[in-house]
């Protein structure tokens, strides 16, 4: 069961991250490279999007949807729980700077995991079916909530959106997770298949690679130091333990069964690289992203590490793999 985590071997789109930032720090994409670059960054994004839309299974997720009352508790924990929790971490904003702070306020606004939320809720023993709706339920709202909360909570002279990134994030997110949905019946099986899910993985990286070069050409990295980095990594830890608590100790209060409060806390505490960063390069554009995408990007490996072992600490719990 826990090979599911393949936890002995650093996790492939981390790496891959790396690899991009690396490549983007000796060899920035410029002038008409980055142009063109920039341009099939947004054919994959769409091509990310309509994948996520082949997989979903529309009468799995409608029948799912009956467990309204935890896909409510997920959402909520999810657009509204962990924006708050980022509005309350302003005052950093004086300690890493305007860059870093506002990266760390966009990751509480991007929807949830969806193949690390299922995976840990299954080896923790929780409800398998419910994360698998509420996961994708929460991509889904997301492509409105996101934007919307980014509207609202980071306008600032330093971050601008205008109302256009709604037809914006209609077109290159939602249109083609509904092409997706549609054309599910002839594409579905091949969706599925786990050679299509490095598609996934190489999208984000061209998105990683795109906006670090034009960060690195803009000089954005000279104004970050070793201290900043450091700090950000532990308070990623300490959002993710938080947020770990939280949706335990209220599923509790709410009166969730046991394997209804591990799905709850899986996918509450989670936030989505694969879908925050294709969402950010369309609300902010590469150009600006810069320091926007770091704390996301720390955020993802602490919360796969982290819950790797929580999800191992219930599975033993459970008797469901040797100690």
């Amino acid at each position: 069961m826990l090979s599911k985590l393949k936890g002995k071997r650093p996790d492939a789109l981390i790496v891959m991250l790396i690899t991009a930032v690396i490549l983007a720090i000796f060899i920035p994409a410029r002038g008409d490279f980055a142009a063109w670059f920039s341009t099939g960054t947004k054919f994959a994004v769409a091509l990310l999007f309509y994948l996520y839309g082949a997989r979903l299974s529309t009468s799995e997720a409608l029948k799912g949807l009956a467990h309204w009352r935890l896909h409510a508790m997920i959402l909520t924990c999810t657009f509204v729980l962990f924006p708050l929790f980022g509005l309350a971490l302003y005052p950093l904003r004086f300690v890493l700077g305007d860059g870093l702070y506002l990266g760390l306020l966009f990751l509480t606004l991007v929807p949830s995991t969806v193949q690390a939320s299922i995976a840990f809720t299954s080896i923790a023993g929780g409800n398998v079916a419910a994360a698998i709706v509420s996961a994708s339920l929460s991509s889904i709202v997301g492509v409105l909530a996101t934007p919307l909360l980014a509207m609202l909570l980071m306008n600032s002279d330093h971050v601008a959106i205008s109302g256009s990134v709604f037809l914006d994030i209609a077109i290159q997110l939602f249109l083609p997770f509904l092409l997706g949905q549609l054309t599910r019946r002839w594409v579905g099986e091949f969706a599925k298949k786990p050679t299509t899910k490095w598609l996934d993985k190489f999208s984000v990286m061209m998105i990683v690679y795109s906006a670090f070069s034009a960060s690195v050409v803009q000089g954005v990295w000279t104004r970050v130091d070793w201290w900043q980095i450091v700090l950000l990594v532990v308070i990623t830890a300490l959002m993710v333990a938080f947020m770990l608590w939280v949706t335990d100790v209220i599923a509790r209060k709410l009166g969730f069964n046991r394997a209804d409060r591990i799905t709850i806390q899986f996918c509450g505490s989670k936030k989505s690289l694969a879908a925050g960063l294709p969402m950010a390069i369309i609300i902010f554009g590469s150009g600006s992203l810069g320091l926007l995408m770091l704390p996301l990007m720390v955020f993802h490996q602490v919360q796969l590490m982290m819950c790797t072992w929580l999800a191992t600490r219930y599975s033993r719990t459970l008797g469901l793999t040797s100690s």
